[in-house]
């Protein structure tokens, strides 16, 4: 009788093992990652049981913890890249070093600090990897970054050194009572009294952001006052006599958050449209940077 137990779970287990090796082969992963052949010994040293797969022309892991293994090695992979590649640029650095009151090398990178300048932030955002630090106040860019950072670096430096206060206030001095300047000063008085001309049959919606020559705005009363062209035909040369007065203010970040942008090319004929996402993710910094700042100086 124990003979014949014996025998029964024997074969039982025999027939559960198959059931268990299926089971276990069906479960897997697959990875794939470009040719180099040191990277596929250590991956092959890490994951002996892994076969190449030619119909997907991909590597194959067999294992329930395979997706979880293979995603601890690839973050290991690129650790170990990202520390070469720093060394590199370190290295490249050390050679040919960009020599400049606006860079400091950094334990990890570099440190930019300059003058406010939109071209500035233009072309760090151009830079990989390139982050704003918002406590500091400067960029911090990783070594690995150096040749990016070398190909902008002369516009970064020549567009930080026209906004050095110094130079800002020379060129204003040399401005100061040209025509130019007299000019711009005309078109700043006319900015500031928050008015734009808009057709009676074309009106924005209220209290929603729209875009107009002074950028993203929203109205907020239309004042039914007739507009001058003559008065006004250097700020609006479209202006005609059938214009009205519109008034308007600088859009909140909760505003220009839930705008939804154009969806098709505006027509840039009419006195306003609805503006691209381009235009609206400058707009949503430059607000979330000035109520940020209206917060701090409440306080």
């Amino acid at each position: 009788m124990a003979s014949r137990v014996k025998e029964s779970k024997a074969q039982e287990n025999e027939t559960d093992a198959p059931a268990q090796l299926d089971e276990e082969a069906a479960s897997g992963e697959v990875v794939s990652f470009p040719y180099d052949r040191m990277t596929v010994d250590q991956f092959r040293h890490r994951f002996p049981r892994a076969r190449w797969r030619d119909d997907i022309k991909a590597w194959w892991v067999p294992g329930k913890t395979a997706a979880r293994r293979i995603g601890r090695w690839l973050a290991e992979q690129e650790a170990e890249a990202d520390a070469h590649a720093d060394a590199r640029g370190r290295d490249a650095y050390d050679f040919d070093p960009i020599v400049s009151p606006y860079l400091e090398i950094g334990r990890v990178g570099f440190k930019i600090r300059t003058p406010y300048s939109k071209t500035v932030v233009e072309e760090l955002r151009e830079i990989r990897f390139a982050r704003w630090d918002a406590d500091l106040r400067l960029w911090h860019v990783p070594f690995r970054s150096f040749e990016d950072l070398r190909s902008h670096w002369t516009a970064i430096e020549a567009a930080a050194r026209r906004n050095e206060p110094a130079e800002r206030a020379r060129r204003a001095e040399e401005r100061k009572g040209s025509e130019d300047d007299v000019k711009s000063k005309a078109r700043s008085a006319e900015r500031r009294k928050h008015r734009y001309p808009l057709h009676p049959d074309e009106l924005p919606p209220p209290g929603v952001p729209v875009a107009i020559s002074y950028g993203i705005v929203v109205f907020t009363e239309i004042t039914g006052e007739l507009v001058d062209p003559a008065a006004v035909a250097d700020f609006y040369p479209g202006a005609t006599e059938s214009h009205v007065w519109g008034l308007w203010r600088a859009p909140s970040l909760e505003e220009l958050l839930s705008a939804w942008p154009a969806k098709v090319i505006p027509d840039p004929t009419g006195d306003w449209r609805l503006p691209t996402i381009e235009e609206l993710r400058p707009a949503r910094r430059a607000a979330r940077v000035r109520e940020s700042t209206g917060k701090v100086r409440s306080r």
